[in-house]
Order: structure tokens, then sequence, then C-alpha cells
């Protein structure tokens, strides 16, 4: 059995080759901007101080690992924090490759835990006034609440006829792996305005930030709808008509009823005219405790009379009813080809005053970075957050997640194992518990009680399924009632009846024995 020191050597083991191959590459090329948190942020990192920003950021150790992350620690608030970026990050003539990672320590059902690169602020802008206001140029990564699973790459983009900014959403985005391992999302921006979007060192998403990809497209329509022209007041777009010279025929009968009655029916031989349906229950009681001055005079329940379900019928009876024939409804005019009909109207088209053409996006220079959610869940952990525009230094970095991610997964099938063995362990003893409960039932003393019994282990084995706390109890009650010797001529005299009131299966059993 190893040390607990070296299995410590040995999950340090894939950072510290990590580190090597850093230090050989990155001696020739550096990232733009890197963020492992592995020392404080404090006064890197600020936290915004806007009003509603309450979610409290942690660094703290990754689950399973020695290395730490950025966490979010409190469930159901919202999250603000930034950085300002050592320098601006262009996208002009090389890729920009945006990553970081992400683990989901606690799930997520409803929240966000996408990234926002920030594009210049106003003048007098800090870090600490981040919130959902702030300008971007890109967001990305993924955002999970009802309906809502996708990993975000939306992009603002400045209309250079009319100076304003218009979100563009990548259309069909891929879905996050919904489990509580770390995966790591990277964005490829390429400056042939294409984007690629890799979740765990796979391909999920390519797309032209030019193209029909985005809603908004980028690029506006040549012409548009003239927002001054109006429909004449006699254009027809009615396809069909009613046939003016159409005539209701005279035979036609709009108030002739859908149904009628059965003229041709007869009444059964046998039926009980004078019978009533309902009669006052015979083998009612009168309640003991019944107050005829405070509850009023006491009427038995009605019970269906047994003189109807033997014969054919009680009471007064009626015809049944059938079609009318001569039911046709309301009578409308046939329809016929509208000879007026001038189609579906369109405003005339104008060139459109915004229309711009490129062949290259020009997307706003990155300045800072920001972290701006609202979530349910806690638990949420960003790490490793890297800018680059060498695809080489992503890949490096990625091994770091690669390491950790085999950590978890190994973690992950050892826990669904001892899991597995559980569960069957657990079958294994409800399996003999009934067993022995059936065998009991089955002893020749026990024979006046066998059916009552069986109902009972019966009982118990599916409250035992839902419940296992319950168990105990259970068997006490009923080994009590077998000692008694209690059968069905006294049971009613020395009753064991019982409630278990539970809420894990959100009910309330009554046993008798």
């Amino acid at each position: 059995m190893p040390t607990p020191m070296a299995v410590r050597v040995f999950i340090l083991i894939p950072y510290l080759l990590l580190l090597l191959l850093q230090c050989l590459y990155t001696s020739a090329a550096e990232p733009i901007f890197y963020e492992s948190f592995e020392e404080d942020w404090v006064g890197r990192w600020h936290p915004s101080n806007k009003e509603g920003y309450q979610g409290f950021w942690k660094r703290a150790k990754i689950e399973g690992h020695e290395n730490y992350g950025l966490l979010v620690s409190e469930k159901a608030r919202k999250y603000g924090i930034a950085t300002i970026l050592p320098e601006a990050v262009e996208f002009k003539d090389k890729p920009v490759i945006l990553q970081y990672e992400l683990r989901l320590q606690n799930g997520i059902e409803c929240g966000g835990s996408y990234l926002k690169f920030l594009r210049a602020q106003k003048d007098g802008w800090t870090p600490d006034q981040l919130d959902n206001t702030a300008p971007y140029s890109i967001m990305f990564g993924p955002d999970k609440c009802g309906a809502t699973n996708k990993v975000h790459f939306i992009f603002q983009h400045k209309n250079p006829k009319t100076g304003s900014y218009r979100e563009h959403h990548l259309k069909f985005p891929p879905s996050p792996p919904n489990d509580k391992l770390s995966h790591v999302f990277t964005a490829f921006v390429y400056p042939n305005n294409t984007v690629s979007i890799f979740i765990d060192e796979i391909e999920k998403k390519t797309a032209d930030l030019l193209s029909e990809s985005f809603d908004p497209p980028v690029l506006p329509p040549k012409t548009i709808p003239d927002p001054e022209d109006k429909k004449p007041e006699d254009w027809d777009e009615r396809v069909k008509i009613p046939d003016p010279e159409a005539v209701k025929p005279e035979d036609w009968d709009e108030n002739a009823p859908y149904e009628i009655e059965d003229l041709d029916a007869t009444k059964p031989v046998g039926w009980l005219d004078d019978e009533p349906e309902e009669i006052d229950d015979p083998d009612a009681i009168k309640p003991e405790d019944w107050d005829d001055d405070e509850d009023g005079e006491w009427e038995p329940p009605k019970v269906r009379n047994p003189k109807c379900e033997d014969g054919l019928g009680c009471g007064q009876w009626m015809r049944p009813k059938k079609k009318n024939p001569a039911y046709k409804g309301k009578w409308y005019a046939p329809m016929i080809d509208n000879p007026a009909y001038k189609g579906v109207w369109k405003a005339r088209q104008i060139p459109n005053p915004e229309y711009f053409h490129m062949e290259k996006l020009n997307l706003e220079p990155v300045v800072a970075l920001g972290i701006e959610i609202w979530t349910m869940q806690d638990g949420i952990l960003f790490d490793n957050i890297l800018i680059t525009n060498d695809e080489k230094i992503a890949s490096i970095y990625r091994e770091q997640w690669k390491a950790k991610y085999d950590i978890e997964k190994e973690q992950q099938k050892k826990e669904e194992a001892e899991k597995a063995a559980r569960e069957n362990a657990f079958v294994r003893m409800q399996n003999k518990l009934f067993k022995f409960l059936y065998d009991m039932a089955e002893l020749p003393s026990l024979a006046p009680q066998r059916e009552m019994l069986l109902v009972c282990v019966y009982a118990y084995y599916a409250l035992l399924m839902c419940f296992l706390g319950y168990v105990p109890q259970m068997l006490i009650r009923l080994c009590e009632r077998l000692i008694a010797g209690t059968d069905r001529n006294n049971r009613r005299k020395s009753s064991c009846c019982f409630v278990s009131d539970w809420n894990y299966c959100g009910g309330c059993f009554v046993f008798c024995v």
C-alpha cells in the first residue's frame, strides 16, 4: 500500500511534466494572459461592488487535486469579478485562442459559467464596476437553465455606418458535458473569419463569423421594406371568397337538431319503473357519537339498488337518442376563386441605410476579462484561463487539464463500482429478508393466518423497497402479533394496526395484522 506522501508525489508528476514542457517551449513564446489561481488573486482580480453582486469568490482547492481555482462559493447569487489584461488582444492577422477550465463540482441546474472578454470601457471604468451592462467583444462558455443548455459564443460588433453595437449569437451551439468533472473549453478565432469551438480537445462547432450561422448576421441586407409604404385600402389578399350568387336551398333547415329520440325504441320487458336507482344502505349504522341536535338528523348513505343490478333497469324509462337524418347544420355559400385577388401585399424595397460590406470581421480589441454570472448552484470552479495567439501554447496548457481529468475519471469509475456493489448488497439483503418473512408465513402452525400474513409480507416488502429505515419497526410489530397468536376471530378485538408516517416516498401506509 503506497504511503500518502507517495500518492501526492504521483499526483504531482503530470504537473511537473507540464511545467517542464512550459519551460522548454515558452522560452520562445509567452501567452498574452494566463491565470492559474495558484497564487492569491486579491489585487489582480477585483470583485464587483455593483448593487446586487453579492456572490463571494474564493480561492479554493479543486476537489481531489492539490492545485487551486476560482470558486463560486454560494448558491442563488449574482457574481462579478474582473481583471485588466497586461496588453490589448487584437483580432488581426493572428489567431486568438480563448481557453479555460471549468468544473461544476456540485453539478448545475440553473446558472451561467461563461467568460466575458471585455472591450474598452467608458472613461474612469475600473474592474470592480463590472455588471451586465459592461460592453464586451466576445462572451464564451456554458449556460444552463430550463430549456437553455448551450456553450455560448456571442460577439458584439460595431456597425461602421451607424456606430451602434449589436450582439450576434452562434446558432445551434454545442451542449456542455453534464457531469462533475473538469472540462476545458477552447475557442479558436481565426483571421479568415472562422471560429472553432472545442470541448475537451474535441471539435464541436465551426462557423463563419460573417455568415448566416449567427443571429442576426453581421452583414445587413442591401435593401429593406420601405417603412413609409402602406398597403392600399382596396388591396384584396383573399384567394377564395364565398360565391355571391349561391342561394341556400329551400329545404335546408339550420335549426334541425343533431340528435332526435329513437321512436322505434321500446321499453324492455322487466323494466322496474317504480324502483329507485339508489336506496338507503341497509347495513349502515348510526354512529354512537351522532348528536341530532348538533349534527342534524342522521341519514344513512345511499347505495346502488340491488334490484337494478339484477334487472334491466330502474326508474323512469326514456327513449335513447339517435342521429337526426335531417340534420345539415349551418348553411355556407361555396367558395370560389376571388376575381379581385392581387396576392400578398409587400412593401416596396428601398436601399438599406445601415448596409455595409466587409471581407474581414473587425472585432474590438479585448482589454479586460470578466466573469459576470447569475447561478442557483455553488461549487462552480474556474481555472487555467488562457489567451494566446499560439495554438501550441494552448495545447501545452491543456495537458494540465488532461492530467486532472484522467484522475477524476478513474475516481468516478471507482465510485460507480462501489455504488453498484452497495446496491447489489442491498438487493441481496432485501431478497433474504423477504424470503425469511415468506417462510414464516408458510409455517404450518400459522396456517389459519396464512392469507393475512402473506398480504402483510408483501406490503412490508414494498415499504422496504421504498424506505429501509422502517423495517426494524415493522419486524418488531409483526413478530409481536405472531407470538400473540392473533387469529381472524379476535383480530378486531386485539388489532395491531399501526401507521408509518414517512416522507421519503410521500405517503402514509396503514398495516393491520
